[in-house]
Order: structure tokens, then C-alpha cells, then sequence
């Protein structure tokens, strides 16, 4: 293992191998002051650890707690779970995937990160390298053409501030934040992004003591196999898209604090909209706040276009899909299709409704047309879960609004199901009659 300063016991706890080859076990925490005065329990410090693999392969995991009633989180039909004994258990797993292996709810689980194998990068012009080993360089600057590289058992404690075309931020090492003071650090962003044709593939992102990932005013992102271990602190958002067009989120795994993933208008330019976005082949965990936001920060034209698709939400706690658009902007052609969710007695799953709230500058309310919910399937303990839908006024209506196979705690969601709550300045809702 590269040498780690993120001392932590959840880390000392397991020993992990692949096909008898030990791998590194990193540590990460949750709650550091001044957020740890006992208004919130997130299970304390955690471990995660990637590898790669080409092949199906056979993990074999030995930890210091009980496994015996271990649950492995998300369950996907090609991961096959044997607890061989009280403290060990195997894994196979037959094609990459990003797991929490959680022998006690909450409280110290592994993250354990199946990756395709590296595109391995080696040192030359246009590249900036940090192999194995422990790195304190503060402010990463990256420009045209550049490629970051980050070795596997490399930990870099930074920011990044990439500004340009044709940049690249790559490998399997960590990208640490863990020492810095909640909104201290060397950047705005852990990674701040501005540019054209820019591509986040392969690491990990510890501790971010601030919004994590910031693509700002830029086009054709790409965001693959990222792996945001969070919640150390508030407003460490995984990864906020702001007044960005033509992003794509995909094969990530993102544990925060506050919000998953974030829409935002943050600037009123007529060429300022959020469009184009995909987030899809996802598994998040939001401890505190929303697994999707998308509006408060609204000054943007249009926020439209976003496809939400093929997702694992294993652990929340606020209302996963809150869409609250303000300042006239117009929230349109949203899809949200094939969801799993993990449910703890919630009280929300879906919140639409133009607002005003202190983030907007124009405290007028936005516009909600043409959103649609299909193929969500909630299971885990009793609770409300509703869907709350409501306009604003007559000038600011949520309309348009379809739901097509949902399905909670086994029962169908349907026109007068116990879960939907719909209030004035409503037009268009669909829902599907109760018995079909």
C-alpha cells in the first residue's frame, strides 16, 4: 500500500485478495467536525479498495467483524456471495462492479470497486504522472492536450483545476482531500472543470472537503468508473453539473454527504442551458441530503434533456429525485427510467414543484413540463415514500408529469395510490389506473 495518512480502523479491519493477491485497503471517514456533535449517525469511518479484472475472479475478504449476517449492496444476478465462516467470505464476481459489503448496516462496510483494466499511461510529454506512493502537491493546473495520470497505489493529496480542450484525468489511484478543512482546500472543486471534450475515467476521489467534481461551462464531458468516497463533511456534492452541455456520467460509484448529483444553473447567458445530460450505470448513497437535485441554483434558460437511467440508490435519506426549478427557468424532458432503490422508512421519493428559495437572485418560481418516472422499483422496510407533485401558480405549473411501472414495497403505484400526493396548478399528470 502506498503510504496512507488517512489512518482509520474500518481500513485495519479487512484483508482483501484477488485470486490470492492482497490488496491495498484504504480508510475513509464520515462526520469530521463540526458535524460530529451527534446530530447525525452515518456508521462511522469506512474502507474501500479497487482492483481490476478482465476475467471472472474470486475476492476473499477477512474482516475483524461478523459476517455471518452480512448484506451485500446492490444486488446484481452475477455476483455470487459465500460467508465461508464467521470472519470470511468469497466473492465472484463476473464482470466489474461496485459493491458495499456491509457485515452491519452502516457501520464500517467495505467498498469494494470491480474496474475494467487500466489504459495504463506512462510518463511523456503532455502527461503529468504520479506513480505509487504518497504525493502533497496542492494545486494540480491542467491545459490543452494535457493528461493526468494517477497510478494505482498512488495517493495525491490536491485539487485539480483543469481549463482547456482535450484533457484527460485518469488511472486507479486516489485523489485525496481528507486533510483539508471543510471548504478549505487548493481548488473550487476537488476537480474543477472548464473546457471542451474533458474525460474523468478510472479513480477515486477521498474526502472531498467541498463540492467534489465541478464540470462549469463545458461541453462533451465524460465522467467513467469514478469512485467518490465522501461524506466527511457538508457540501461535498459528488458531482455538479453546471450550465454544461453534453455530460455523460456513467459506471460510478458516489457516497456523499450532501447531494449525489446536482443540476445547477449558476449563470443567466442565453447559451448558459443544462442539456444533454446522461447519468446512467450509477450506484449512490447520499447520507444527509438528495441523490439528484436539479434546480435551487436556476439561472440558466432551460435545464432539459437529462436522462437518469439504470441506477442502484442503496442508501438515502432526503427525497432522491428533487426537481425544483426557480428564477423562470424551464425544467423539461426529463426521463427516469429503470431505478432500484433501498428503502429505510423514508418519508419522500420524488418531489416536482417550481419554488423560490434563497439561492435564487430572481425569487420568482421556474417551469416543470414533460418529466417521466418508468420502471422504479422500491423495496427494503415500510414507509410513506411519497411522490409530491405541485405547481406554483397559474404562470408556473408542473405539467406533463408521467409515471409508468412503478413499484413500491411490492404494490404498484398507480391513480390514487397511498404514495401519490398531487396539489394544485397541476395539468397533464399520468398515472396508471388502479388493476392494470
Amino acid at each position: 500500500m502506498a503510504e496512507d495518512r488517512v489512518a482509520v480502523a474500518a481500513a485495519a479491519s479487512y484483508q482483501v485478495s484477488v485470486t490470492g493477491h492482497d490488496l491495498s485497503v484504504y480508510g475513509a471517514r464520515t462526520l469530521d467536525a463540526p458535524f460530529n456533535d451527534g446530530r447525525w449517525n452515518y456508521g462511522g469511518d469506512y474502507a474501500f479498495a479497487n482492483f481490476d479484472m478482465a476475467v471472472p475472479v474470486t475476492v476473499r475478504i477477512t474482516s475483524s467483524q461478523s459476517l455471518l449476517h452480512v448484506v451485500v449492496r446492490p444486488e446484481f444476478p452475477e455476483i455470487k456471495v459465500h460467508v465461508e465462516s464467521e470472519h470470511v467470505m468469497t466473492i465472484t464476481f463476473a464482470a466489474p462492479r461496485k459493491i458495499s459489503i456491509e457485515p452491519d448496516g452502516k457501520h464500517q462496510p467495505l467498498l469494494l470497486f470491480g474496474n475494467p483494466p487500466d489504459a495504463v499511461v506512462s510518463p511523456g510529454p503532455g502527461v503529468v504522472y504520479f506513480g505509487p506512493g504518497f504525493h502533497d502537491v496542492g494545486q494540480i493546473r491542467l491545459t490543452n492536450n494535457q493528461t493526468l495520470y494517477l497510478a494505482a497505489d498512488a495517493v495525491v493529496k490536491g485539487g485539480i483545476v483543469a481549463d482547456g480542450q482535450n484533457i484527460r484525468i485518469v488511472g486507479r489511484g486516489i485523489l485525496d482531500s481528507s486533510e483539508y478543512a471543510w471548504g478549505q482546500g487548493p481548488s473550487s472543486g476537488v476537480i474543477a472543470l472548464c473546457g471542451t471534450n474533458l474525460e474523468i475515467n478510472g479513480i477515486t476521489i477521498r474526502g472531498a472537503s467541498r463540492w467534489t467534481v465541478v464540470p462549469r461551462n463545458s461541453r462533451q464531458v465524460v465522467i467513467r468508473n469514478l469512485k467518490i468516497c465522501g461524506s466527511r463533511v457538508q457540501n461535498d456534492d459528488g458531482i455538479d453539473v453546471c450550465n454544461s452541455q453534453d455530460v455523460l456520467v456513467t459506471d460510478c460509484f458516489i457516497r456523499s454527504d450532501d447531494d449525489c448529483v446536482a443540476l445547477k444553473g449558476l449563470e443567466l447567458t442565453p447559451d448558459a442551458n443544462v442539456e444533454h445530460v446522461v447519468v446512467t450505470n450509477c450506484t449512490l448513497w447520499c447520507d444527509r441530503a438528495r441523490i439528484f437535485l436539479l434546480g435551487h441554483e436556476s439561472r440558466a434558460p432551460f435545464m432539459r434533456d437529462i436522462r437518469l437511467q439504470n441506477l442502484d440508490i442503496i442508501h438515502f435519506t432526503m427525497t432522491p429525485f428533487l426537481f425544483q426549478p426557480g428564477e423562470e427557468m424551464r425544467l423539461e424532458d426529463v426521463r427516469v427510467d429503470d431505478v432500484r432503490l433501498h428503502g429505510e422508512g423514508q418519508h419522500e421519493v420524488i418531489r416536482v414543484e417550481p419554488v423560490i428559495n434563497q439561492y435564487m437572485r430572481k425569487q420568482v418560481p421556474g417551469h416543470v413540463d414533460d418529466i417521466q418516472f418508468s420502471n422504479l422499483r422500491l423495496t427494503g422496510a415500510e414507509g410513506e415514500y411519497a411522490i409530491y407533485l405541485h405547481g406554483h401558480d397559474n404562470q408556473h405549473l408542473t405539467q406533463n408529469v408521467r409515471f409508468e411501472n412503478i413499484n413500491f414495497l411490492g404494490q404498484a403505484v398507480t391513480n390514487g395510490s397511498r404514495f401519490v400526493k398531487i396539489f394544485g396548478f397541476t395539468e397533464n399528470i399520468s398515472l396508471p389506473s388502479a388493476g392494470k
